[in-house]
Order: C-alpha cells, then sequence, then structure tokens
C-alpha cells in the first residue's frame, strides 16, 4: 500500500476563494482589515481596538475609514484603543517642549569663562513645574 505525499494541511482542490488577508465586515467593502469592533453589551459600549490575532463570530474587523467613522447607539460609549504597534503622534505639548529645548540651545552663551568651552557649572538648574515626563527648569542666577 502506498502513503500519500500531500500534507494534510493542503487541500485537494486549490481555492481562490478564500484570502489570507483579513477584509472589511462591512458590506460592499473590500478593503483590508485594521481594527476589531467588539459590543459589550452589559456595559453599552462598542470598543474599537487593534486587528484580533483570529476572526471571532461575534466581532467584526473594520478598515480604516470605517473605523474612523464608526458610531455608537444614542447612549452608548465608544471606546477606541491604541494599537502599540502604530506610530504615535506628537501632542502638542512635546512639540512646543521640543521647540523651547531647540531654542534654548541655539541660543548664545553669554556667560564668561575659558573662551575654548562652556563656563564651568557653579549649581544645578532648579524644576519649576512638570507636565507629565516633561519638566521646566530654570537656572539658578535667573
Amino acid at each position: 500500500m502506498r502513503e500519500s505525499r500531500r500534507s494534510p494541511l493542503k487541500s485537494a482542490v486549490p481555492s481562490n476563494v478564500v484570502s489570507p488577508v483579513r477584509r472589511c465586515s462591512r458590506t460592499a467593502c473590500g478593503r483590508p482589515a485594521v481594527a476589531t469592533l467588539t459590543y459589550v453589551y452589559a456595559d453599552s459600549t462598542a470598543v474599537l481596538g487593534p486587528l484580533a490575532t483570529y476572526a471571532e463570530p461575534h466581532c467584526y474587523d473594520l478598515c480604516a475609514e470605517h473605523g474612523e467613522r464608526l458610531t455608537a447607539p444614542r447612549g452608548w460609549e465608544v471606546v477606541r484603543l491604541a494599537d502599540p504597534s502604530a506610530p504615535t503622534r506628537p501632542s502638542g505639548d512635546d512639540l512646543e517642549a521640543l521647540a523651547n529645548a531647540v531654542r534654548e540651545a541655539a541660543r548664545p552663551q553669554t556667560r564668561g569663562g575659558d573662551g575654548g568651552g562652556r563656563a564651568p557649572r557653579t549649581a544645578d538648574p532648579v524644576e519649576v513645574a512638570r507636565r507629565g515626563h516633561l519638566r521646566v527648569l530654570r537656572s539658578p542666577e535667573s
């Protein structure tokens, strides 16, 4: 008796009907899915998060456009979970802090010194305020 060389996972008939890419669940939308929508009926909440690792029967895969335009029924809350692998956009505070740091670095040094480099530090700067991971520092001379 001769054994089959065909792998048990391969089909005897090749199929082009099933795509390895998951598509948007919305009718007539063929774009690839990037997010998964789940309804939590007990909390009246619609949760839109990163694309689930596998398709579940009670979840809906959505493309980027349909995910952005998602609205929930009246009285429901939409929770949008950030995708940790997606690049995050800097906030206005981050950009302002960066601009201030560049201005400070570009400001000419007015301290007297040895002429060739920076003047020796006399004291540490004083923390004036804090917002998240950013700190506002004031030099001890001012």
